[in-house]
């Protein structure tokens, strides 16, 4: 967010003066930073009782110039994510979706104030937040525990919610040793300041704690992820299941497994089974840009993967979770139910939690031990940019039929699409999506169109899309260069410009080719090649083994 935006948010919360999900503090050297995590609690759990999708805490400095004292520790820089880490470690996993400084001048003229902006989120449906066993709530400018009827407002939101309903009969002799103490070294990973706290709680108390108990009481969540597998009726007649199907390229089943809860133990065990190859680049158009080889999938995509159909199934439906692998370099992930927020693109461009998942306690209890994101977007975001990166193409989403389909693609479909990413680091995701789906030939809006031909990244009728040829990498760049210098025998940044600019993408400003035109000059003289005299003119080195080169 820009400063002029945040003025304007500061603007509007200050215009709104202080209610229940708007709070504002003073700080200082000395101030007891520790009463952030009960107003963190109280905030959270008011913006959920009022149905708001956000709080805000503010802490200002009273004011501060070159005599006066310096930033609190807690906030200096280095320290807010470390403040966030230690919220969440209190809150069950929840802490502050966003943080912003603003400075601004101080009315009196006494140099300027400092203010912090904390974006808060609501507590999750049928999930008070408490800080240190506390359920804290606003009572104009002071804090109180939250009543009884309201934790029972706000428990009451699970009603609905199948994962949180209770196993009568079920204990936790009905639950994997094995698969606790794998869930209390998840929980110790993300919380290493409770270390020590969470070798003194017993089983029931741990559960509590990460909400997969409710008063030491067995939920559907807790069968799930920690359950033995001769524990699965008391989820019936729904079902917890995996199954892991082999195909060839011709889609014929070639192995398969099946595999039940404890899903927190059953995830190691899926991701042993996909065969995650190594994928060799045999194409020498490609040059530099792909590496010799690469893994097929990155291991937290499948496994972001896996925790989202687990998190997201609709267990109602009494159906098995499915995960597809084809020879042929993809990964199918496919679930029951719908996805709730209907479109991806708008997921990843938002960036916020999502409103009501499919089963809020699982989901909930899966992200506080670390198996998941509080924010859908931010897995979802994740697994796109890991694609990205790989110069792979993007994942492929359908929600049809009642049905989740999620498809990773490990392989390269089109070269230029490859070159595109390799070329142009700066694009967005959005931009590569719709880029994908030319290399794929989906169907595209006339606005999606316009942008990418404005863009210069397509050509073709529309009928028949194609991406644009790629122009010179930096291997040809460097060749090119080293080319001039043998024919002239010096030159100067001007005369490589001259000479590349036509040549570069069309994409590129000019600030951005004269960039990549001294990126390459200077790569060039670290390996040895080049030498610049005190005119600024550049030379072959008479070592250069490109002297020999014809």
């Amino acid at each position: 967010m820009d400063e002029q935006k945040l003025f304007d948010l500061l603007s509007q919360l200050c215009a709104s003066s202080e209610n229940e999900v708007v709070e504002f503090k003073e700080a200082k050297n000395q101030y007891d930073f520790s009463k952030l995590g009960k107003y963190f609690s109280a905030l959270s759990n008011e913006a959920n009782l009022l149905n708001q999708n956000e709080a805000w805490l503010m802490v200002a400095l009273k004011y501060f110039d070159k005599s006066k004292a310096s930033t609190p520790y807690r906030l200096q820089p280095g320290n807010l994510q470390r403040l966030k880490s230690e919220i969440a470690a209190q809150t069950n996993g929840l802490t502050f979706r966003k943080s912003y400084e603003l400075n601004y001048p101080d009315e009196k003229g006494r140099g300027k104030k400092k203010v912090y902006l904390f974006n808060i989120p609501p507590a999750p449906r049928g999930i008070p937040i408490a800080w240190k066993g506390s359920y804290y709530k606003r009572n104009g400018e002071f804090l109180e525990t939250l009543s009884r009827d309201e934790l029972k407002r706000i428990r009451s939101q699970l009603t609905n919610d199948w994962s949180a309903n209770i196993c009568e009969g079920a204990t936790v002799n009905d639950l994997s040793s094995e698969a606790i103490l794998r869930a209390r070294n998840l929980y110790r990973k993300k919380n290493p300041t409770l270390s020590h706290e969470i070798n003194q709680w017993d089983d029931i108390t741990f559960l509590n704690k990460v909400k997969l108990t409710i008063e030491g009481k067995i939920t559907r969540a807790a069968i799930i992820l920690l359950g033995k597998s001769e524990s699965e009726h008391f989820i019936s007649p729904s079902i917890a299941k995996i199954a892991w199907i082999l195909k060839d390229k011709d889609n014929v089943k070639k192995d398969f497994q099946h595999f039940n809860c404890p899903f927190i133990l059953s995830i190691d065990e899926i991701c042993a089974k996909i065969r995650n190859l190594k994928y060799r680049n045999m194409n020498d158009s490609l040059g530099s840009f792909f590496p010799e080889e690469v893994e097929q999938y990155d291991p937290y995509v499948i496994r972001e993967a896996l925790h989202n159909c687990i998190a997201h199934q609709d267990y109602t439906l009494a159906d098995q979770i499915n995960v597809h692998e084809k020879e042929d370099g993809e990964l199918i992930f496919i679930n029951v139910g719908s996805f709730i927020p209907k479109d991806i693109l708008n997921v990843i461009e938002s960036d916020v939690p999502q409103k009501m998942p499919k089963n809020p306690f699982l989901a909930q209890a899966m992200a506080t031990l670390n198996m998941t994101n509080t924010n859908i977007g931010g897995g979802i975001k994740r697994i796109f940019t890991l694609q990205r990166e790989k110069l792979f193409p993007m994942p492929d989403y359908n929600f049809e039929d009642n049905l989740v389909l999620m498809k990773i693609t490990g392989k390269i479909l089109d070269l230029e699409y490859t070159k595109v990413l390799a070329q142009l680091p700066f694009l967005s995701l959005s931009e590569i999506i719709l880029l994908d789906k030319v290399q794929k030939q989906e169907p595209l809006s006339s606005e999606e169109l316009k942008l990418l031909r404005q863009r210069k990244l397509i050509e073709g009728e529309n009928t028949r899309l194609y991406i644009s040829p790629r122009a010179i990498d930096d291997d040809e760049c460097k060749k090119m260069i080293v080319d001039y210098l043998k024919k002239f025998g010096k030159g100067n940044l001007s005369d490589f410009e001259k000479t590349l600019f036509d040549k570069l993408p069309d994409i590129l400003t000019k600030t951005q080719k004269k960039n990549k035109i001294k990126k390459n000059l200077q790569a060039l003289r670290k390996e040895g090649h080049l030498i610049s005299d005190k005119r600024k003119f550049w030379l072959l080195s008479k070592t250069s083994s490109l002297l020999d080169e014809t």
